[in-house]
Protein backbone atom coordinates (compact mmCIF):
# COMPACT_ATOMS: atom_id res chain seq x y z
CA UNK A 1 0.00 0.00 0.00
CA UNK A 2 1.29 3.58 -0.87
CA UNK A 3 3.41 5.12 2.15
CA UNK A 4 1.98 8.66 0.54
CA UNK A 5 -1.61 7.68 2.36
CA UNK A 6 -2.30 10.23 5.13
CA UNK A 7 -5.47 9.55 7.47
CA UNK A 8 -6.34 11.26 10.95
CA UNK A 9 -6.15 10.21 14.14
CA UNK A 10 -9.54 9.41 15.44
CA UNK A 11 -11.84 11.48 18.50
CA UNK A 12 -12.62 8.62 20.80
CA UNK A 13 -15.79 10.80 21.28
CA UNK A 14 -17.03 9.92 18.06
CA UNK A 15 -18.33 6.30 16.90
CA UNK A 16 -14.76 4.69 15.64
CA UNK A 17 -16.49 3.40 12.47
CA UNK A 18 -18.52 6.25 11.60
CA UNK A 19 -15.31 8.26 11.76
CA UNK A 20 -13.43 5.28 9.97
CA UNK A 21 -15.81 6.10 7.12
CA UNK A 22 -15.60 9.71 6.77
CA UNK A 23 -12.19 9.50 6.63
CA UNK A 24 -11.60 6.85 4.09
CA UNK A 25 -14.60 8.85 1.93
CA UNK A 26 -12.14 11.90 1.93
CA UNK A 27 -9.48 10.12 1.52
CA UNK A 28 -11.15 8.46 -1.74
CA UNK A 29 -12.46 11.67 -3.12
CA UNK A 30 -9.06 13.73 -2.60
CA UNK A 31 -7.51 10.86 -5.02
CA UNK A 32 -4.93 9.72 -1.79
CA UNK A 33 -6.21 6.27 -2.11
CA UNK A 34 -5.67 5.45 -6.05
CA UNK A 35 -7.93 2.91 -8.01
CA UNK A 36 -6.04 -0.43 -8.97
CA UNK A 37 -4.26 -0.35 -5.26
CA UNK A 38 -5.52 -3.36 -3.07
CA UNK A 39 -5.73 -1.78 0.75
CA UNK A 40 -6.20 -4.23 3.59
CA UNK A 41 -8.29 -3.81 6.71
CA UNK A 42 -5.50 -4.57 9.47
CA UNK A 43 -3.02 -2.21 7.50
CA UNK A 44 -5.23 0.51 7.47
CA UNK A 45 -6.14 0.17 10.91
CA UNK A 46 -2.35 0.69 12.22
CA UNK A 47 -2.58 3.56 10.44
CA UNK A 48 -5.46 4.57 11.87
CA UNK A 49 -4.26 2.85 15.52
CA UNK A 50 -7.95 1.16 15.80
CA UNK A 51 -8.59 -2.29 15.38
CA UNK A 52 -9.30 -3.86 12.08
CA UNK A 53 -13.05 -4.24 12.76
CA UNK A 54 -14.78 -0.90 12.55
CA UNK A 55 -12.14 -0.61 9.49
CA UNK A 56 -13.78 -3.81 7.36
CA UNK A 57 -17.11 -2.54 8.67
CA UNK A 58 -16.44 0.84 6.97
CA UNK A 59 -15.03 -0.63 4.08
CA UNK A 60 -17.71 -3.06 3.63
CA UNK A 61 -19.93 0.10 4.08
CA UNK A 62 -18.31 1.76 1.07
CA UNK A 63 -18.42 -1.25 -1.19
CA UNK A 64 -22.37 -0.95 -1.03
CA UNK A 65 -22.03 2.88 -1.84
CA UNK A 66 -20.36 1.83 -4.95
CA UNK A 67 -17.21 3.37 -4.54
CA UNK A 68 -14.82 0.10 -3.63
CA UNK A 69 -14.67 -3.20 -4.33
CA UNK A 70 -13.75 -6.25 -2.47
CA UNK A 71 -11.00 -8.62 -3.45
CA UNK A 72 -11.32 -12.07 -1.85
CA UNK A 73 -8.66 -12.61 0.65
CA UNK A 74 -6.39 -9.34 -0.14
CA UNK A 75 -8.93 -6.08 0.98
CA UNK A 76 -10.70 -3.61 -1.32
CA UNK A 77 -9.81 -1.94 -4.42
CA UNK A 78 -10.43 1.31 -5.55
CA UNK A 79 -13.86 1.37 -7.70
CA UNK A 80 -11.98 3.74 -11.05
CA UNK A 81 -14.63 6.14 -12.56
CA UNK A 82 -14.26 7.63 -15.97
CA UNK A 83 -14.14 10.46 -16.56
CA UNK A 84 -17.62 10.42 -18.51
CA UNK A 85 -19.41 9.57 -15.10
CA UNK A 86 -17.37 12.41 -13.41
CA UNK A 87 -18.87 15.06 -15.77
CA UNK A 88 -22.08 13.30 -15.34
CA UNK A 89 -22.14 13.54 -11.74
CA UNK A 90 -21.15 17.07 -11.77
CA UNK A 91 -23.54 18.11 -14.23
CA UNK A 92 -26.32 16.36 -11.89
CA UNK A 93 -25.21 18.55 -9.31
CA UNK A 94 -24.73 22.03 -10.26
CA UNK A 95 -29.04 21.05 -11.36
CA UNK A 96 -29.46 20.15 -7.80
CA UNK A 97 -27.33 22.36 -5.90
CA UNK A 98 -27.48 25.57 -8.06
CA UNK A 99 -31.36 26.13 -7.41
CA UNK A 100 -31.32 24.53 -4.13
CA UNK A 101 -28.99 27.06 -2.85
CA UNK A 102 -30.47 29.90 -4.32
CA UNK A 103 -33.62 29.13 -2.78
CA UNK A 104 -32.18 29.53 0.10
CA UNK A 105 -32.78 33.79 0.01
CA UNK A 106 -35.20 34.45 1.72
CA UNK A 107 -35.80 31.17 3.74
CA UNK A 108 -32.23 30.85 5.54
CA UNK A 109 -32.46 32.60 8.81
CA UNK A 110 -29.83 34.50 10.63
CA UNK A 111 -28.74 31.94 12.97
CA UNK A 112 -29.17 29.24 10.45
CA UNK A 113 -26.44 30.79 8.64
CA UNK A 114 -23.93 31.79 11.67
CA UNK A 115 -23.98 28.13 12.37
CA UNK A 116 -22.23 27.59 9.10
CA UNK A 117 -20.38 29.89 9.15
CA UNK A 118 -17.13 28.53 11.73
CA UNK A 119 -17.65 25.19 9.32
CA UNK A 120 -16.49 27.65 6.25
CA UNK A 121 -13.62 29.36 8.53
CA UNK A 122 -12.20 25.69 9.28
CA UNK A 123 -12.69 25.50 5.69
CA UNK A 124 -10.43 27.65 4.86
CA UNK A 125 -7.95 27.09 7.95
CA UNK A 126 -7.44 23.30 6.34
CA UNK A 127 -6.69 24.77 3.13
CA UNK A 128 -3.95 26.87 4.65
CA UNK A 129 -2.77 24.12 6.50
CA UNK A 130 -2.63 21.86 3.24
CA UNK A 131 -5.23 19.44 5.22
CA UNK A 132 -6.81 17.72 2.95
CA UNK A 133 -8.59 15.08 4.61
CA UNK A 134 -10.35 17.74 7.12
CA UNK A 135 -10.42 20.16 4.33
CA UNK A 136 -12.84 17.91 2.51
CA UNK A 137 -14.88 17.08 5.61
CA UNK A 138 -15.22 20.05 6.37
CA UNK A 139 -16.31 21.02 2.91
CA UNK A 140 -19.32 17.94 2.96
CA UNK A 141 -20.45 19.77 6.15
CA UNK A 142 -20.61 22.78 5.11
CA UNK A 143 -22.72 21.59 1.85
CA UNK A 144 -25.15 19.52 2.97
CA UNK A 145 -25.52 21.72 5.95
CA UNK A 146 -26.72 24.22 3.65
CA UNK A 147 -28.88 22.00 1.82
CA UNK A 148 -30.43 20.54 4.89
CA UNK A 149 -31.97 24.07 5.60
CA UNK A 150 -33.96 23.49 2.16
CA UNK A 151 -35.41 20.65 4.31
CA UNK A 152 -35.54 17.84 1.46
CA UNK A 153 -33.56 15.00 3.46
CA UNK A 154 -33.38 13.09 -0.10
CA UNK A 155 -31.71 15.87 -1.16
CA UNK A 156 -28.99 16.03 1.04
CA UNK A 157 -28.88 12.18 0.84
CA UNK A 158 -28.60 12.15 -2.76
CA UNK A 159 -25.77 15.03 -3.09
CA UNK A 160 -23.99 13.26 -0.30
CA UNK A 161 -23.59 10.18 -2.46
CA UNK A 162 -22.80 12.30 -5.38
CA UNK A 163 -20.28 14.08 -3.90
CA UNK A 164 -18.59 10.87 -2.74
CA UNK A 165 -18.31 8.90 -5.66
CA UNK A 166 -16.38 11.98 -6.89
CA UNK A 167 -12.43 12.08 -7.45
CA UNK A 168 -10.48 15.07 -6.97
CA UNK A 169 -6.66 14.38 -7.79
CA UNK A 170 -5.62 18.39 -8.40
CA UNK A 171 -6.14 18.92 -4.81
CA UNK A 172 -2.87 18.24 -3.41
CA UNK A 173 -0.80 20.27 -6.09
CA UNK A 174 -3.86 22.96 -5.49
CA UNK A 175 -2.84 22.92 -1.82
CA UNK A 176 1.07 23.31 -2.16
CA UNK A 177 0.64 26.00 -4.24
CA UNK A 178 -1.74 27.81 -1.82
CA UNK A 179 -4.54 28.40 -4.80
CA UNK A 180 -6.87 25.89 -2.90
CA UNK A 181 -7.49 29.00 -0.19
CA UNK A 182 -9.15 30.72 -2.87
CA UNK A 183 -11.98 28.05 -3.49
CA UNK A 184 -12.14 27.66 0.54
CA UNK A 185 -13.01 31.71 0.95
CA UNK A 186 -16.10 30.74 -1.66
CA UNK A 187 -17.90 29.25 1.36
CA UNK A 188 -17.78 32.24 3.44
CA UNK A 189 -18.71 34.07 0.20
CA UNK A 190 -21.46 32.13 -0.22
CA UNK A 191 -22.74 33.02 2.94
CA UNK A 192 -22.29 36.28 2.83
CA UNK A 193 -24.50 36.41 -0.64
CA UNK A 194 -27.62 34.44 0.87
CA UNK A 195 -27.37 37.36 3.89
CA UNK A 196 -27.88 39.94 1.03
CA UNK A 197 -30.07 38.08 -0.85
CA UNK A 198 -27.60 38.60 -4.32
CA UNK A 199 -29.67 35.65 -6.05
CA UNK A 200 -27.81 36.49 -9.42
CA UNK A 201 -24.59 36.46 -7.89
CA UNK A 202 -25.10 33.57 -5.78
CA UNK A 203 -26.12 31.58 -8.61
CA UNK A 204 -23.06 32.44 -10.53
CA UNK A 205 -20.70 31.66 -7.55
CA UNK A 206 -22.13 28.54 -7.26
CA UNK A 207 -21.92 26.82 -10.72
CA UNK A 208 -17.72 28.04 -10.85
CA UNK A 209 -17.51 25.97 -7.36
CA UNK A 210 -19.23 23.34 -8.43
CA UNK A 211 -17.08 23.60 -11.34
CA UNK A 212 -13.96 23.08 -9.18
CA UNK A 213 -14.75 19.13 -9.10
CA UNK A 214 -14.10 18.75 -12.66
CA UNK A 215 -11.57 22.04 -13.86
CA UNK A 216 -8.88 22.74 -11.34
CA UNK A 217 -9.68 19.95 -8.33
CA UNK A 218 -9.21 17.60 -11.17
CA UNK A 219 -6.06 18.79 -12.41
CA UNK A 220 -7.38 21.09 -15.22
CA UNK A 221 -6.90 24.38 -16.26
CA UNK A 222 -10.34 26.44 -15.72
CA UNK A 223 -11.22 29.36 -17.37
CA UNK A 224 -11.08 33.11 -14.87
CA UNK A 225 -14.49 33.22 -13.68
Amino acid sequence: MSESLELPSLDVRRSVRSQVIHALRAALVAGQMVPGEVYSAPTLATRFGVSATPVREAMLELVKEGLVLTVPNKGFRVRELSDRELDEITEIRLMLEVPATVDLIGRAGPRDLAELRPVAQRIVEFARQKDLINYLEEDRRFHLGLLALAGNEQLVTLVGELRARSRLFGLGPLAETGELAGSAAEHLEMLRLIRAGDAERLERLMKVHIGHVRGSWAGRMEEAP
